[in-house]
């Protein structure tokens, strides 16, 4: 066996061979042998079966496994020579080339690591900031909105036109073509008019109309409506029997021990200090979020050279593809199919963005390492419930069809992600 390996980067080798094919009639020989201590053939006692019957019964499939066992053998011997850990591999060995011969395999075999990456000092090279300043108003807006989330809805004094905030109690009828649908009738049902609860224009037809009056209101169903109404024209006939508004509700220590049970210093003061804390954790996530991170993101990807694995990147720029496929016309697949040319093409056209991305992950994994930060399994879940939670989904329901989907490792990478650049960002604000 000749064996010549190149490491063509950090993350990228190939060993390159010449198996002769002695050398796979050996293995075939050894397997064989072994074949027949364990194998069972009609006639002969278990143990018993003779090497020539083995080879004749499996013929095909010993020399297709004499060929793996010679091609484990260029790996191992590729891999020392090369000085490169087993555990340091990244994915499947690529076989590019395997020419056989009457005398000899010649093979190629392709091989990706994990990167080195030295990210020096990262947190240093990030500039201090200020936590986001919360004024006396904003703190004392934010109690005003709590006090009147615990306020009880009462009716208005005078019949007065209804306007956005006030909660509608109407009986209603929906029809879509001059007849009645399903689920479009209900009775006494309170709308808060600018929810957007209902139909995209329904509420805002209620505003101006009193009590006790009936309007008709015309709206069109959403085309992402789901079912046989999307799109379709609608007519509601509405009365609306109450008006209501939430009730005044002073902020004071009664409301303070309602919010805070068992709070041993239940002032005012300490229910402010509590709202001013969520709303600096509110504002510095949405500057997180919405700022810092992608730019820390972005520093952290072009700031930071090594080499990518090949294979990893090919499969990147696959996934953009598939999306991609997803939206194009049979034709145009077809053509694709039938034009290597232009598949390439379109291939490096999503290139870049998956360099960009597969440079990111190894980034954050490197970070994640440095920074001890892991995501469990049951952080993923606990998330993908409450966020069905918050969108009226089944949890369960929720979290089995990401299982099934195969996003379970997206989310987790995510997650990891999120909290890798909230701990840098974390480590370079301002001490007050």
């Amino acid at each position: 066996m000749e064996i010549k390996s190149n490491k063509i980067n950090g993350a990228n080798a190939e060993i390159e061979a010449t198996i002769s094919m002695d050398e796979v009639n050996e293995n075939v020989e050894k397997i064989a042998k072994q074949l027949a201590k364990t194998t069972t053939v009609q006639g002969f006692r278990k143990g018993k079966v003779p090497v020539s019957i083995v080879k004749k019964q499996y013929g095909a499939k010993l020399v297709e496994d004499a060929e793996a066992e010679a091609l484990r053998e260029v790996l191992a011997k590729g891999l020392e020579e090369l000085n490169i850990a087993n555990t340091s591999l990244i994915g499947e060995p690529s076989v590019t080339k395997f020419d056989k011969s009457d005398d000899k395999i010649e093979v190629v075999v392709k091989v990706a690591m994990r990167p080195e990456i030295d990210m020096g000092d990262y947190a240093s090279n990030i500039e201090e900031f200020d936590k986001p300043a919360i004024s006396d108003e904003d703190v004392d807006a934010k109690l005003i909105e709590i006090a009147q989330g615990q306020a009880e809805l009462v009716d208005i004094k005078r019949n007065r036109k209804m306007k956005s905030g006030d909660t509608a109690i109407i009986d209603f009828e929906g029809f879509v073509d001059g007849k009645a649908f399903d689920g479009g009738k209900a009775e006494d049902f309170a709308l808060v008019l600018g929810s957007g609860q209902f139909i995209p224009g329904f509420e805002d037809q209620l505003i101006g109309i009193k009590r006790d009056e009936e309007v008709t209101i015309n709206v069109t169903f959403p085309e992402n409506y789901g079912g046989e109404l999307a799109g379709k024209d609608a007519e509601f006939k509405v009365t609306v029997k109450q008006i209501k508004v939430k009730d005044d509700v002073e902020i004071n220590e009664e409301l303070v021990k309602k919010l805070l049970p068992g709070e041993e210093d239940a002032s005012v003061e300490t229910l402010k200090g509590l709202v001013k804390k969520q709303l600096e954790n509110e504002e510095l996530a949405k500057l997180y979020n919405e700022t810092m991170k992608p730019e820390l993101l972005e520093k952290l990807v072009t700031g930071t050279a090594f080499d990518l694995p090949e294979f990893v990147v090919e499969q990147e720029i696959d996934m953009a593809l598939n999306k991609a496929a997803g939206s194009m016309s049979e034709d145009e697949i077809k053509e694709l199919r039938e034009n290597a040319d232009k598949l390439n093409e379109l291939r490096e056209t999503f290139r870049e963005d998956a360099e960009r991305s597969v440079r990111a992950t190894f980034i954050i994994d490197t970070l994640a390492i440095a920074e001890n930060i892991r995501v469990e399994e049951n952080e993923v879940m606990q998330t993908i419930y409450y966020e069905a939670m918050q969108t009226g989904q089944e949890p369960q329901k929720a979290y089995e069809h990401y299982k099934e989907a195969g996003y379970l490792p997206a989310i987790q990478m995510s997650m990891v992600e999120d909290r890798v650049l909230s701990t840098i960002l974390n480590s370079r604000i301002k001490e007050a």
